[in-house]
C-alpha cells in the first residue's frame, strides 16, 4: 500500500513540474516579444519582417496610432489605412494580422479588452474600404508587446497602436 501512495505522490510531482515549468517559459517567451513562440506567427513561412509593420520595413504598410483609452480612428489614420488597404490588396497571397496593441496604463484586462476594440476598428475600416474580411485576422497583445519602453507621454503615445503582419495564406 505504502508503496502505491509513494508512486502516485512521484508522478503527481512529476507531471505538476513538468506543465507548470512549460506553461511559464512559453507565457515569458511571447510576453517578452519573442516572435518565434509566438504560435499565429511561427507556424508561418513569413515573406516579410516578423515585426510587421512596427519594424518599418514594409514599403506601403504603416503603423497607426490611436489616442488615450480610444479605438477610434482619427483623420491620419484613415489616411493610412487607405495606404494599407492598397497594399493589402495588391498581395493578394497574403493574410494580415492585426495587432491591437496599449500603452501600460490600464489593468491587463481593459488593456486586453481595448486592445482587441483597435483591432476590430481597423479590420471593419479596411473591409468598409474592400479589403477581404477573411484576409483579416485580429489579436489583442494590450500591453504585452511594447514597441517602446518608459514612462514619458511620448512612449505611451507609440504603444496605443495597430501593427500589421503579413502571413502567407
Amino acid at each position: 500500500m505504502i508503496r502505491y501512495v509513494l508512486a502516485a505522490l512521484i508522478c503527481l510531482t512529476f507531471v505538476a513540474n513538468t506543465s507548470c515549468s512549460s506553461k511559464k517559459k512559453a507565457k515569458d517567451d511571447v510576453a517578452a516579444g519573442d516572435v518565434a513562440a509566438d504560435p499565429n506567427v511561427a507556424s508561418k513561412d513569413l515573406q516579410f519582417d516578423p515585426l510587421g509593420s512596427d519594424s518599418g520595413n514594409i514599403a506601403g504598410l504603416s503603423t497607426i496610432n490611436f489616442e488615450l483609452d480610444k479605438s477610434t480612428l482619427n483623420e491620419s489614420s484613415r489616411t493610412k489605412l487607405a495606404e494599407n488597404a492598397k497594399w493589402i490588396k495588391d498581395h493578394p497571397g497574403l493574410t494580415i494580422q492585426i495587432e491591437g496593441h496599449c500603452d501600460s496604463r490600464g489593468s491587463v484586462e481593459y488593456n486586453l479588452a481595448l486592445g482587441e476594440r483597435r483591432a476590430q476598428s481597423v479590420k471593419s475600416y479596411l473591409t468598409n474600404l474592400g479589403v477581404e474580411g477573411k484576409r483579416l485576422t485580429i489579436i489583442s497583445y494590450g500591453e504585452e508587446k511594447p514597441v517602446a519602453t518608459g514612462d514619458s507621454e511620448s512612449v505611451f503615445a507609440q504603444n496605443r497602436r495597430a501593427n500589421f503582419v503579413p502571413l502567407p495564406n
